[in-house]
């Protein structure tokens, strides 16, 4: 038996979300700097820089872990690779050098507690099944439920991700289960779009997240090109369809 002092009341831990078995706690002060660094950390906590940890509380499920990401676990909590074979590496190694996710995910089961490793971006802990089939920009996967399904979807056209920039792969993940991301900017800045049949056009790579259900094109902003010259805007991303879209408007 484990049992905890500091931890669920630690005064400088503010638990800022919770969803299912997960917990986001926010270190309010860096209490950790020196003298030559105490000025810096305290206007970084001012402006909202600060520490942000996850907490997942097993209780016989488990989770998908991005590799180097956990710090500690307490009880009978277990870890495998997450590798089903030969194969299955060689598969996960290919899909690593197109996406910036780590080859092999670990895997923790059982009964008891992992906490993740501070980092200074913000989380999202996202439904999946709200979303049928979310697609992630590179980087943003922190850590899933391990009854979620992770594949790699590619551009639906070469234009999409030449001209706009982006990657030619992306992590898309499927199922029913929690999602926990690292987003650069906080839930309540994001702007969620939600489409029936219809389209979103967005002047660079603002969107961090959409539906698998969407089709993404890069297309000129004027149907002609002196159109194009005047608005300013030359190319944009287009998002046709029914689904949603999480944009950061600020990047």
């Amino acid at each position: 038996m484990v049992t905890f002092k500091n931890l669920y009341d630690n005064g400088n831990m503010l638990k800022i979300a919770e969803r299912g078995c997960v917990k986001v706690f926010e270190h309010q002060k860096d209490l950790s700097v020196n003298a030559s660094s105490a000025i810096a950390a305290y206007y970084a906590a001012k402006m909202n820089v600060r520490k942000r940890q996850v907490l997942i509380e097993l209780n016989g499920n488990s989770f998908t872990l991005q590799a180097g990401a956990m710090q500690w676990t307490s009880g009978s909590v277990s870890m495998t690779s997450g590798i089903k074979g030969v194969g299955d590496l060689l598969g996960k190694a290919l899909a690593s050098k197109v996406t910036k996710e780590s080859a092999a995910k670990p895997v923790y089961k059982g009964n008891g507690l992992i906490m993740l490793e501070p980092t200074f971006k913000h989380i999202l802990l996202e439904d999946i099944s709200e979303w049928g089939s979310m697609v992630l920009e590179d980087g943003l996967f922190l850590a899933c439920d391990s009854s979620i399904k992770q594949n790699i979807v590619a551009r639906t056209t070469l234009s999409s991700a030449v001209a706009g920039k982006e990657g030619f792969f992306n992590l898309c993940l499927t199922g029913n289960g929690l999602a926990i991301l690292e987003s650069p900017v906080p839930r309540d800045e994001l702007i969620e779009f939600e489409l029936k049949d219809d389209e979103v056009k967005i002047d660079g790579s603002m969107a961090i997240a959409w539906s698998n259900s969407l089709k993404f094109t890069v297309e000129r902003s004027s149907k002609s090109l002196i159109g194009s010259a005047v608005s300013g805007e030359g190319l944009v991303n287009v998002y046709r369809g029914s689904g949603r879209i999480l944009m950061a408007p600020t990047e």
